[in-house]
Order: structure tokens, then C-alpha cells, then sequence
């Protein structure tokens, strides 16, 4: 796998003994993070629900049991995150969760058992919260904000990195799989070891995705699971993307559920096993 060794955050107390140019080095990388963004993006009046995701917030911190609440910083927007540990460090690695659409980091479905989960097999979990827009959003709605995702993972991947992970893999959800693609067209994969997709092309009846995701620029190995009685535009993707794996990573696969739905209800165990199932498996080629 991938590893990144070479960026170091500068307001971390190490920077003070890097030299200048290392310093130098991040802070125009992180330019060009920005410019890369906007110019993959281009601005749009529709933004995320600070407000919503304050209550959100609000909802569930002071009910958390497993893992730490932490706030992380998107340009001028603080966000909420859950970071959890395995009980035996270091562990394996990093897993960055992105729950579904208008959901929390700690939402029943999906999200929340799988940051509480994947820690029992040695994977530290940060679940983010992700931009959110009204109760009544759409597909179409949330393709606006998908370009305020990409600095929020971007900080997610900053957030571990000081804590020294070196191994990351990026799991999405549903909606969520959109925004991390968006990250992936601006930013590339270089930062991550593995992407894995839950319910990939969901999108909402008449609002077929806007452009293909950009497989392309995946060099690591992808995960494309779902339930078996999946939404039909996730079954149509997968269909889709079946002949193009054997030009991929030759670790990337596709996985269904027996029996699962796009939330994995009742087969949320199920869903825990199978990722877990493959990553042992990166982990078994890694050696």
C-alpha cells in the first residue's frame, strides 16, 4: 500500500525544528489544494446548513460512548468529528467515514456501526460530518455543495496524519460517495490507501447522476459494496463498473449483501464483516 510520510502540519509543535523549506513546502501545497478545488468547482450560491449541523451536533456529542468528539476546520467552517480508537495501538490503520445524505457522523445506519465497529478489528475510525442541506434535498440539491466536502476530507486526512496514521482508507455512504468522488477528481488519490463505496450512484428518481465517477483517477484499490436488494442506479453502477475492475487496481472488487437494503438495516453486521474482510486482505497483500 501507499503510505504518506511527507506532510507535516505546520502549526504542530515539530514544525518548529523542520527546516524552513519542508514548512515552505506544505503551505503551498495546501495553496494548491485550494486552487485545485475552485478551479475544479466552480462557486455556487447553495451551501451546507451550519445551523443544522450545529443542532445535529448538539443532538448527539454528549451522547457518544465510544470514541472522542474533536472539532476540525474546513477554511472557515468547524465541523464535527468522532475519532476512535482501537483498545490495541497502533493498530492497522485509519478509516475516514462519511455517512449519507442529511445524516450525522454517529447516524444509526451505516456510519455508526461502522466507526464503532471497525476499531474491534484494530482500525482506528474518524466518522465526519458532512455538508447537510434541508430535510427535503435532493440529489440535484446536494450536487452543489459536493465542492465544500473535498476541504473537510482533506482536513480529516490532516487530522490523522498528526496522530500518525500512515495508512488511511476512505469509506463513504450513499450521498456521501459523491462527495468523496468530488475529492478524488480535485484532489487524486495519493493521500489514501484504499476508497471503499457503499451503495455507490444512488441518486434520487429522474435525477440521474450529473457526470460518470472519475474511476480514472483511482490508483488504489477500490470497494464497491452493496446490499442485494440495493437501489436500482446502485445496481445499474455496479453492472457497470463489473468489466472495467480487471483494468483497476487488481485488489479493487465488488461485494453484495445478502438480503441488505441501501441502509443495511438489520445487516449492518454483515456490512461490518465484509470490509473488514477485504481490508485484512490489503493488509495480507501489503506484507
Amino acid at each position: 500500500m501507499h503510505c504518506r510520510h511527507d506532510i507535516i502540519d505546520p502549526t504542530h509543535p515539530t514544525a518548529a525544528i523542520l527546516p524552513d523549506y519542508r514548512v515552505l513546502r506544505v503551505l503551498v501545497i495546501r495553496l494548491l489544494c485550494v486552487i485545485v478545488t475552485l478551479t475544479a468547482f466552480p462557486l455556487v450560491a447553495t451551501a451546507s446548513d451550519l445551523a443544522r449541523e450545529r443542532r445535529l451536533a448538539e443532538q448527539i456529542v454528549d451522547a457518544i460512548l465510544d470514541g472522542e468528539p474533536v472539532t476540525l476546520t474546513a477554511g472557515d467552517t468547524e465541523f464535527l468529528g468522532i475519532y476512535t480508537e482501537p483498545e490495541a495501538l497502533p493498530g492497522h490503520g485509519a478509516a475516514i467515514i462519511l455517512h449519507g445524505r442529511g445524516t450525522h457522523p454517529d447516524w444509526s445506519q451505516v456510519a455508526g456501526p461502522l466507526r464503532i465497529g471497525l476499531p474491534a478489528y484494530d482500525w482506528t475510525t474518524l466518522s465526519l460530518q458532512m455538508p447537510v442541506l434541508s430535510k427535503e434535498a435532493r440529489y440535484y440539491d446536494y450536487v452543489q455543495v459536493l465542492p465544500e466536502a473535498v476541504p473537510r476530507i482533506e482536513a480529516g486526512i490532516d487530522f490523522l496524519e498528526t496522530r500518525g496514521h500512515d495508512r488511511i482508507i476512505l469509506i463513504a455512504h450513499s450521498c456521501s460517495v459523491h462527495m468523496g468522488m468530488a475529492w478524488l477528481e480535485a484532489m487524486g488519490d495519493a493521500h489514501i490507501d484504499a476508497f471503499v463505496g457503499i451503495g455507490m450512484g444512488a441518486t434520487d428518481y429522474g435525477q440521474p447522476m450529473k457526470k460518470p465517477f472519475p474511476f480514472g483517477r483511482l490508483q488504489v484499490p477500490l470497494l464497491n459494496i452493496r446490499g442485494s436488494d440495493d437501489y436500482p442506479a446502485v445496481q445499474r453502477l455496479a453492472a457497470e463498473l463489473a468489466p472495467r475492475l480487471g483494468g483497476m487496481h487488481p485488489l479493487s472488487a465488488q461485494l453484495e449483501v445478502a438480503g441488505a437494503d441501501h441502509y443495511f438495516n438489520e445487516t449492518a453486521d454483515k456490512l461490518l464483516e465484509s470490509i473488514a474482510g477485504w481490508l485484512e486482505g490489503l493488509l495480507a497483500a501489503d506484507k
